[in-house]
């Protein structure tokens, strides 16, 4: 599974980066207004923080004014993916921006539907919403098995990126159904390390280390 951080803030990417376990990157117009910076500015600065796809999302909501956007989206760097919503303009747009061998995330996906269609239009990766499908009373992990069946199906190429993670148990149940990708605020990459068995068993190591009077230098 790839691991993509769902955050603007260059600092908390610049971190996992170093890692070497970082894939890439996902922001939207949230995140890019948490940030508190220019849209462009910090989108090309995490582009040359990581080699995978960094994904930035258009504002327009009709086809031409899509096209237009991603024009100036994908010539921030070589690695930006053009991040458009699932509506039938998203669609014919990612349409044709695949076809220019653009990389494109369809985002917003809250059915097993849409994403058959955004598989259908040639996306590079589709963005089903776990955590806001839960809160709306759904089984967001249903949602992944129903789109993990129907890719492997008909052999789509569209990964799915496992979306609106809320913590280290959404990224565990994508894993196991096969999703391709989990995408998730640094705070839930970094709990993925944690547990307190770990934590124990470090202090007694080392307690018990300190007993010997032995150093390892």
């Amino acid at each position: 599974m790839k691991f993509f951080a769902d955050t603007a803030d260059v600092a908390e990417i610049a971190e996992l980066a170093s890692t070497g376990l970082l894939d890439g990157v996902t922001t939207n117009p949230s995140l890019i207004h948490k940030a508190g910076r220019r849209f462009l500015e910090v989108v090309k600065e995490i582009c040359g923080l990581v080699d995978g796809p960094v994904s930035a999302e258009v504002v327009a909501t009709d086809y031409a004014g899509m096209l237009r956007e991603a024009d100036v989206v994908r010539a921030i760097a070589p690695n930006v993916c053009v991040k458009l919503p699932l509506t039938f303009d998203g669609l014919k747009a990612c349409r044709k921006l695949t076809a220019e061998g653009t990389l494109v995330n369809v985002t917003l996906c809250f059915s097993a539907t849409q994403a058959l269609l955004a598989a259908k239009a040639g996306a590079t990766f589709v963005s089903p919403f776990v955590g806001r499908h839960d809160d709306v009373g759904f089984d967001g992990m249903a949602l992944i098995e129903d789109i993990r069946l129907i890719y492997d199906n008909y052999d789509f190429a569209t990964e799915i990126l496992v979306a609106s993670v809320r913590h280290p148990v959404h990224v565990l149940a994508a894993a196991k159904i096969g999703a391709d990708v989990a995408t998730a605020p640094p705070a839930v990459l970094k709990a993925l390390a944690k547990h307190p068995l770990t934590d124990r068993g470090l202090d007694q190591f080392l307690a018990d280390w300190a007993r010997t009077g032995e150093h390892i230098a």
